[in-house]
């Protein structure tokens, strides 16, 4: 069996989950299975080693899972891109739309440390329609940061998020659903 294929098998689905119509991809099953996990972040470390990475920025909260054991692996330092109000320093801000209204994530203004036009890999679970994503991509560029690429577990290309943030910087999913 393929890798691909082993991953998509260690992710449950769960139909009609949060609502009817949907089919709700659960990573807890991913996360808890110790040689699918490891699998998966040896995948990504090899695809990022070479590519002078100075941080890796997780979204909340998945992408904080996937973001510090890649940043672990790689040695590098990890970054949480966070809902607003949760971050305790000074921050930088952006909202999105959201299907009923709009929401604000946020960095804190000294991420990058001192470094001078870092790389920078964003993470997250899974790119659905990307205004989380595309908000974060704003955020790591304001702080004067180089975006190496975005990259996601899963892509659930029928939402149009890939698209949406391909204009923005280059994308990698592991799987595309």
């Amino acid at each position: 069996m393929d890798f691909q294929t082993k991953l998509l098998n260690s992710i449950r689905q769960i139909p009609n989950f949060p609502q009817d119509g949907v089919l709700f991809y659960d990573i807890t099953t991913l996360l808890n299975d110790k040689d699918m996990f490891n699998e998966l972040i040896l995948h990504l470390k090899e695809r990022y080693e070479k590519q002078n990475i100075d941080f890796i920025a997780g979204i909340e909260s998945r992408g904080f899972i996937f973001g510090a054991a890649l940043a672990s692996e790689l040695k590098k330092g990890f970054v949480p891109i966070r809902k607003a109000g949760k971050l305790p320093y000074t921050t930088i801000s952006q909202h999105y739309a959201l299907e009923y209204g709009t929401a604000k994530i946020e960095m804190h203004i000294d991420a990058f440390r001192d470094i001078k036009n870092p790389r920078v890999l964003l993470i997250d679970d899974l790119i659905a329609t990307g205004g989380t994503a595309i908000a974060s991509t704003k955020l790591i560029k304001q702080l004067n940061a180089q975006l190496v690429e975005a990259c996601f577990i899963i892509d659930l290309v029928g939402l149009g998020g890939t698209k949406a943030l391909s204009k923005e910087c280059k994308i990698y999913s592991v799987l595309s659903l």
